[in-house]
């Protein structure tokens, strides 16, 4: 099998690195995000993607008194911020808006992250029912030469992979 190879030696693919091959880790700054099917390519950063499921302590009537059984209880979603460079659109705050105004857009949201060829999609996140809770405007520093970066937090109900 030659470095870098998906290929069994039966022939078959493989589903990720073989013993013995170096397989280079993907590059956190390589990803899109896709809101309604639309990619917003100007996104700079994005963190939070997480879930956690929360755990129900029980013992059992008449056990064992030490010990302690641990089922799964609720699952809660983090939140996801996401920073992107001020640009003359406004589709990113109308969206956040349209909440603040008490009527909520929830919109499928999509986070890919790409292979180092830029365009191979190496995982992707499906944020469903996603809508803008917190919006933040870019500082002010006539003192400063970076870009304005707007930041906006997404909850959402459900995330797959």
């Amino acid at each position: 099998m030659s470095q870098g190879s998906d290929t069994n030696t039966d022939g078959q693919e493989g589903t990720g690195a073989q013993p013995g091959t170096f397989t280079d880790p993907f590059r956190a700054y390589n990803f899109e995000v896709v809101v309604n099917g639309v990619t917003q390519g100007h996104f700079t950063h994005c963190t939070g993607l997480g879930v956690k499921v929360d755990t129900i302590d029980y013992r059992e009537a008449g056990g064992d008194p030490l010990q302690v059984h641990r089922i799964p209880g609720r699952v809660r979603y983090a939140d996801v911020t996401l920073k992107y460079g001020l640009s003359a659109s406004s589709e990113l705050w109308d969206w956040f808006w349209s909440g603040v105004q008490g009527t909520v857009d929830r919109r499928s949201v999509t986070i890919r992250l790409l292979g180092a060829d830029g365009t191979t999609e190496a995982a992707r996140w499906e944020l469903i029912n996603a809508w803008v809770s917190e919006w933040r405007a870019a500082p002010l520093d006539a003192m400063a030469s970076q870009l304005a970066i707007e930041t906006m937090t997404l909850v959402f109900e459900r995330l797959e992979r």
